[in-house]
């Protein structure tokens, strides 16, 4: 009983408070957690996304556009007598898997599953076929190498190395713009950690040191 009437009155009264405002807090952090967390696996590519919708049927449409003489982006795909006819090298070809595998199918799913590792997979992949289209119209145009013969760029070729340089632009962009998101939110949460912190510390403490000060 004199434990109990001991007791400063209020005190009881701070104590509560101070459990609230911790509780309050840590489902205001679990939210911003879990927002974090969110931003941190997903995508947002805004507008961007009509765009990188855009690039990918352009790269879809220069399979059956002629990439040098009479041999189609599909020829130089599969490799067959027409690709062998015009004398395709292996940077075309390779530039041709690359656009479909990054360019098209990537970064199909990218948009689709909105997932920043795809997005991410597609930004290096399209980036890397931006080296081998450049390389490719390069090689098209350089008479003599390895005993190559055959007709120049196509069409084709010059709007998929275009449609690629695009692509890879767009979403290196939109990997960016959810890195800054995430920094953001990251921000957030710290801030409202050591607010948090400093209203604890005041209940805590902040009445007794304005006591002793008094005294």
């Amino acid at each position: 009983m004199d434990d109990e009437d001991d007791r400063v009155p209020g005190e009881s009264n701070e104590e509560n408070m101070n459990g609230d405002q911790s509780k309050v807090f840590e489902q205001f952090r679990g939210d911003l957690e879990a927002v974090e967390r969110k931003i941190a696996g997903e995508i947002d590519p805004g507008y961007r996304a009509m765009f990188v919708a855009g690039a990918v049927f352009v790269l879809l449409l220069t399979l059956v556009l002629p990439h040098a003489g009479g041999a189609r982006g599909l020829d130089v795909l599969f490799y067959d007598d027409k690709a062998v006819a015009e004398h395709i090298g292996l940077p075309s070809r390779v530039f041709e898997w690359l656009v479909v595998l990054f360019g098209i199918l990537v970064s199909s799913l990218a948009l689709v599953t909105r997932r920043w590792t795809m997005a991410w997979v597609a930004s290096a992949g399209t980036a890397v076929g931006t080296v081998f289209g450049v390389l490719s119209i390069w090689h098209r145009q350089t008479v003599g190498i390895g005993d190559y013969r055959g007709a120049g760029p196509g069409i084709g070729l010059i709007i998929a190395v275009l449609g690629i340089i695009f692509l890879t632009f767009h979403w290196l962009k939109v990997i960016w713009s959810r890195t800054a998101l995430q920094l953001a939110a990251e921000e957030e949460r710290r801030k409202a950690a050591a607010d948090a912190e400093e209203r604890n510390r005041r209940f805590l403490f902040g009445d007794k040191d304005d006591q002793q000060g008094d005294e």
